[in-house]
This record gives structure tokens, C-alpha cells and sequence, in this order.
């Protein structure tokens, strides 16, 4: 692993997370992966980040400008491949990883040139399935899974959108993969503009995979497991929130519908071609959508992703 893991480098965008957990991440990367370039990028200017960083070798970023998990991704991208690193992995602070699972996911990549995006398969800490990969998305489609979620998933839509039909049981492309445990070909990512700026909240990411699907495979990996362990904070429930904590969710929500706007004015609303053409081709591929798959965790249901 030394030779490849010295070709990779990491970032974590610290957030809000507790530092006990950020703590476990660092410690499970430079036991598995000493040679990795960790990057720990603190947009919410946590006190002690620095000290905690510099304790397992990571390098510390500041954000004191709070750009948005796109600008971040940039910059770090940009200084990582500076330093010769051929893979990039994206890491939320809420994954626990196995000890081999980063040696896992560039082996595969090192085995497959044609694969720009890996993503593996993600459960929370019950052991329940999180489908965090899907279609990209449609503005009728995201209507439904914020506002009507119930007919969402006894229409059979939700299903559809996560790739049910896969049982997340085998190697697939996907369209859209989830972005807190993502391993990037740096070329790759290079060669298409790295992310796009102007999208928050889950549309970087799509924009980003859409691009890279014009010259590079997408593809979820089922052999290798994480576990994410998703906090609920103010803006992710209610009953947690105060007069702060429901302000909180509705600027959430307004930069996300804000987010999306832009994105549909890019790609295009109710006609979307290309849309069309991925969508189709990877449901073709899957066969007939499941109403339920098994084993599901409810963190995993919500088309925000």
C-alpha cells in the first residue's frame, strides 16, 4: 500500500462535527494509510481543530470565509494534485472506516483506467443499507421527496430514483453518487472543471458526476463497507430546534432551493435530454424497481442524499 497510498490524499470538511469523531477518523486513516495527505478543512472555525490535526500529521485549512463545501473541495483539490496525488478521497466527518477500505477503493481504480468516481456502500451503524446513490434528478422528483414523501415511496418513485432494483449487491454505474465517501481519478476531475461553485447541498456533486460521465465511469462498489453515522443537529429535526435551530432550517432550505435553481437553469427543467439518456440506460440495466428493498435505513431516504 505504501507506494499507491503515497499517489493519494484526502479531505475532511470538519463542519460542526464532534471532534471525538473527527478524532476516530484521522486515527483510522494514518493506521491504515500512513503515507495518505490528509487535509482537514474547518469552514465552522472549531476551536482545537488545529491542535487535533496536527496531532495525526494532518495538514489544517482554515475556512474563514465559510465558501460552501464546493470552494473547499477546489481548493484542496488543487493543492493536492499540486503535491502528485493520482486519487482524491472525499470523507465526511460522520464515516467510520474499515482499515482497509481506502487500499480497497484505489486498488480498483488502479485495476480500472476507465473509472473517474468510486463510490462504496454505505450502512449505518445498525447495519441497515443507506441507498445513497441515484438518478439525477428532475424537478418533480425532488417536489415529491420534500413535500410528499409518503407518495413518494408508496408510488414506487423512491425506489426508482435510489437504484432499488440493484439490491446494492453488485458493481454498477450510477448517475449520481454520494459525496461523503467519494474517491476521484484527480486527472479526471481535473479535466472537467472540478466542481462547480454555484451549487450547494448535494447539487455540486451532481453537476460533478454529470460532467465526469461524459468521459469517465461512475461506479458503486458493494465489496467495500463504511459506516455512517449521521448526527441530528437543528436544521435535520425539528423537535431539536429552537427559534435559532428554525431559522437555521429555513435558510437551509432556501439555499437549497436556490441551489437547485441554478442547477436546472444549467441542465434544463422538464427537458433534459441527456437526463433522459443516463437515467435510462442505467435503469435498463437494473430491470424492474423494487417498492422496498430490505434492510434500509430511514437515513438514507431522503432525495437530498
Amino acid at each position: 500500500m505504501g507506494a499507491t497510498a503515497a499517489r493519494a490524499s484526502c479531505c475532511i470538511v470538519c463542519g460542526a462535527a464532534p471532534q471525538d469523531r473527527i478524532a476516530r477518523l484521522l486515527l483510522s486513516l494514518t493506521t491504515a494509510c500512513p503515507h495518505l495527505l490528509v487535509y482537514l478543512a474547518d469552514d465552522a472555525r472549531q476551536p482545537g481543530l488545529a491542535a487535533l490535526a496536527g496531532r495525526y500529521g494532518a495538514h489544517y485549512r482554515p475556512q474563514s470565509d465559510s465558501p460552501g463545501h464546493a470552494r473547499v473541495h477546489n481548493r484542496v483539490l488543487s493543492e493536492a494534485a499540486g503535491a502528485g496525488s493520482a486519487y482524491h478521497l472525499l470523507l465526511g466527518p460522520d464515516i467510520g472506516l474499515p482499515l482497509d477500505a481506502v487500499a480497497r477503493m484505489i486498488a480498483y481504480m488502479e485495476q480500472h483506467p476507465d473509472v473517474g468516481l468510486l463510490t462504496p456502500r454505505v450502512q449505518g451503524p445498525d447495519g441497515r443499507l443507506q441507498p445513497l446513490c441515484s438518478l439525477l434528478p428532475g424537478p418533480v422528483e425532488l417536489v415529491l421527496g420534500r413535500c410528499f414523501p409518503l407518495l413518494h415511496r408508496s408510488s414506487g418513485r423512491l425506489a426508482r430514483y435510489q437504484l432499488h432494483a440493484s439490491g446494492y449487491s453488485r458493481v454498477m454505474d450510477v448517475p449520481v453518487p454520494p459525496a461523503c465517501c467519494l474517491l476521484m481519478r484527480v486527472e479526471t476531475v481535473l479535466r472537467v472543471g472540478m466542481f462547480d461553485e454555484r451549487f450547494l447541498l448535494r447539487f455540486d456533486t451532481v453537476d460533478l458526476a454529470r460532467r465526469t460521465s461524459r468521459i469517465a465511469r461512475t461506479v458503486f462498489l458493494p465489496h467495500v463497507t463504511v459506516v455512517r453515522d449521521v448526527v441530528r443537529d437543528a436544521v435535520r429535526d425539528p423537535a431539536r430546534a429552537g427559534a435559532r435551530g428554525g431559522c437555521m432550517r429555513v435558510a437551509w432550505c432556501w439555499r437549497r432551493c436556490v441551489s437547485a435553481c441554478r442547477y436546472f437553469n444549467k441542465w434544463g427543467w422538464l427537458r433534459d435530454a441527456e437526463r433522459d439518456r443516463i437515467n435510462g440506460r442505467v435503469l435498463r440495466q437494473l430491470g424492474p424497481a423494487r417498492r422496498r428493498l430490505d434492510g434500509v435505513s430511514p437515513a438514507g431516504t431522503d432525495v437530498a442524499g
